[in-house]
């Protein structure tokens, strides 16, 4: 297996740069100085955060207009989910992000952490084939058998079922994935042991799956760069950069047997099928039931992980309490969809527990 690794398109190069702009490692929630605090708390006034790439638009939203209203500022380093988790674990970071929730073995590692979902998006599957029809549909046995090397050309007849009367080309399907430990391929991978038993026998769900065929590309902006330049080539990706970077991507069948066009309205239909909300706040979405008819089947929450006890816990508090409210109105163009109401109760629940 090849990895594909310093290719970056330039709608996604803008929001990377932007976001790393400080070092991670030694730059914690421990750090203080007289310039960057905040009235008579004595709290920092600079907020450092690592993680998810699907969420970096948006926390690029939120940095802006948050030092404009507080004068607080947020710094976030995308770099994928396992690296969010990696790092606040360190408490090298005030709060990682992840698209995937902690695992047990991760929560215990991460003494006192807590998780807050803080954003709803969706993980899209996207393909460049020449000859090929916008907007093939998909399904979710279909893309296992493709990413376990089973399906291996466009016209395959899987993927003609799917699309009769279409004209597929016999093209080579070049498989695209995340190298890096990544919250899109927990949510790709989750929505595959649901559709598939072989998949979840054998491959499981995990941020980080020894995929056998395929190329490996680093973050969203490493995978769409593999699409974009390769012929015959799938894989999956925030939804954000699949719109910014102007891709074609498929239509996945859900549970109810429908195509649903993803978007924040097919998105909060997967969210409102939760009705339940665990202790932990680790919430799935993907593959829901087909009582959701209009549901986009690889729906996901993404998550704040921070640790309960934090020297910046009431700049850390008011700014995730932004996040999960005013910060929302910035999701719908960038393709994410508001939290539901229940989700941000549970949310400000355990902030609660922040101290």
């Amino acid at each position: 297996m090849e990895t594909v690794e310093g290719m970056k398109t330039p709608s996604v190069i803008a929001v990377t740069t932007l976001l790393v702009a400080l070092p991670l490692a030694g730059c914690g929630g421990s750090s203080k100085s007289s310039s960057s605090t905040s009235g008579g708390s004595g709290e920092s006034k600079v907020l450092v955060g690592a993680g998810s790439t699907l969420v970096a638009p948006l926390a690029s939203q939120w940095s802006n207009d948050y030092a404009k209203k507080t004068g607080v500022t947020i710094t976030y380093g995308a770099i994928g989910s396992g690296g969010g988790i990696a790092q606040i674990t360190a408490r090298t970071v005030d709060f990682g992000a992840s698209d995937a929730p902690l695992t047990p073995d991760q929560a215990s590692d991460c003494e006192d952490c807590v998780q807050v979902p803080w954003a709803l998006a969706a993980t899209l599957v996207s393909y460049n084939v020449k000859g090929a029809p916008a907007k093939l549909k998909l399904s979710g046995p279909v893309l296992a058998n493709i990413y376990l090397g089973k399906v291996t050309q466009w016209n395959d007849p899987s993927i003609a079922a799917l699309n009769p009367g279409a004209k597929l080309p016999a093209t080579r399907i070049r498989p695209v994935f995340r190298s890096d430990s990544s919250g899109d391929t927990y949510a790709f991978t989750d929505f595959l042991a649901k559709a598939s038993p072989e998949w979840k026998d054998e491959k499981g769900v995990s941020t980080q799956v020894a995929f056998p065929t395929g190329v490996g590309g680093k973050g969203n902006d490493g995978v769409a760069a593999a699409i974009s330049q390769t012929d015959g080539s799938l894989g999956y990706l925030a939804i954000s950069y699949v719109f910014s970077n102007e891709l074609d991507y498929a239509l996945i069948r859900n549970e109810a047997g429908q195509y649903p066009v993803p978007g924040p309205d097919t998105i909060t239909a997967a969210a409102d099928s939760v009705k339940t909300i665990p202790a932990d706040n680790a919430i799935s979405i993907t593959n829901p039931p087909a009582s959701a008819a209009d549901a986009y089947p690889i729906s996901t929450f993404t998550y704040v992980i921070f640790p309960t006890t934090s020297s910046k816990a009431k700049t850390l508090h008011d700014f995730v309490t932004y996040a999960i409210g005013p910060g929302q109105a910035f999701g719908e163009k960038l393709h994410f969809a508001p939290l539901p109401a229940n989700v941000v109760s549970a949310g400000k629940q355990t902030l609660a527990k922040l101290g």
